[in-house]
């Protein structure tokens, strides 16, 4: 069972990034700056996988700056409104406040304003002080002793959830050992390292540092093949483990602010859920581990067309990016791809969307299947 699946304070502390599916949006800052390597008693891989196991964290808060570099075309500002595009580029930083389960916040500054993300209890908030709008949501018995719902994607697109399958994907195929100790956000740190051993993989590693005392992920990186840098990173620049003041978990609506009150049927402004429902027929999986491909059909008979009907773009700035992207065919068929340092994506002219962290060849392999 996966290490962060099994312990839901881990599962929101790596680090603390669930939300930001849930609020996009980002400023840049720079670069996370290099600290002097600590010198630091051994431990194995073995031990480094206990300590994140048996951890007990009263509280926690800090700052989060998220970093990607995934090498991808012009996206984000093309697809208008799409919170996930704005995370696969740039530079974004948050504000983090973490007392049990029952109670955490997530702040995204922006240079522009400030969207918040609080739960305390059962009561659920967001909140964007650019439109000073609100959205309140009481959560129900079965949600109560869960950490705050999230809006995630199918696919990893948060450290959290790529760290998930990352320590959940522990078998002969992933190499796993003890990479150099390190300083993050004035911490000694330890650092796990996973690497893949199928060529096919396109991540060379991921890194997750960990607190040499307090054992907390303070930094997860990722790192494309062919690459000594991180192509997404995130991390801890400050990070304070006392348990912080009931105050912080507490909404006061601002002046003027406009309030919507959402149910459990309808939560509306914690964000969509993006992910397919579970055993879905139009989404499948095509291999296991590393190099898992899932297949997608959003086109052709299954949307009522005709069998090898092309899929419909669904506006004009979508068909602009796929008309701009190469043209590709072989004995599986046509069609366009994308690529970035850490994923393929093959778009078919027979109405299916082919993805993985793995290089065009074995998405070509997956559409013969």
């Amino acid at each position: 069972m996966s290490v962060l699946r099994s312990r839901p304070i881990l599962r929101w502390l790596v680090p603390a990034t669930a939300a930001v599916a849930v609020i996009g949006g980002g400023a840049a800052i720079g670069t996370f700056a290099a600290e002097a390597e600590p010198s630091l008693p051994p431990r194995t891989a073995a031990q480094l996988l206990v300590d994140l196991q048996t951890s007990r964290l009263e509280g926690l808060s800090g700052t989060v700056v998220q970093r990607a570099d995934l090498g991808l075309p012009p996206v984000v500002g093309l697809v208008g409104g799409n919170d996930l595009t704005t995370l696969l580029t740039g530079t974004h930083t948050l504000r983090v406040w973490y007392s049990g389960p029952e109670r955490q916040r997530v702040a995204l500054l922006d240079t522009l304003g400030e969207r918040d993300l609080i739960r305390n209890g059962r009561d659920l908030w967001t909140w964007e002080s650019r439109t000073n709008t609100a959205s309140h949501r009481t959560l129900g018995d079965a949600e109560a002793g869960k950490p705050a719902p999230e809006a995630q994607p199918h696919l990893p697109a948060t450290p959290q959830e790529a760290a998930d399958l990352a320590l959940g994907a522990i078998d002969p195929s992933t190499q796993v050992t003890v990479g150099r100790s390190a300083t993050v956000a004035g911490r000694d740190a330890y650092e796990l390292v996973l690497q893949p051993r199928d060529k096919d993989s396109l991540v060379h590693q991921l890194r997750i540092a960990i607190d040499a005392k307090q054992h907390v992920p303070l930094r997860f990186e990722v790192l494309a093949e062919g690459s000594d840098q991180p192509a997404f990173e995130v991390a801890f620049t400050q990070v304070d483990y006392r348990r912080p003041d009931a105050d912080q978990f507490t909404f006061n609506p601002p002046p003027g602010v406009t309030v919507s009150e959402e149910t459990a049927e309808r939560p509306g402004a914690a964000g969509p859920r993006h992910s397919a429902p579970a055993g879905d027929p139009q989404v499948r999986a095509v291999g296991a581990g590393w190099t898992t491909v899932l297949v997608a059909r959003v086109g052709g008979a299954t949307a009522g067309k005709p069998a090898g009907a092309p899929a419909e773009a669904p506006d004009a700035a979508v068909s602009k990016l796929l008309g701009g992207l190469p043209a590709v065919s072989g004995n599986w068929g046509s069609g366009r791809l994308l690529t970035g340092k850490l994923f393929s994506v093959l778009l078919t002219d027979d109405g299916r969307i082919l993805a993985g962290a793995v290089t065009p060849e074995r998405l070509y392999q997956a559409a013969r299947s």
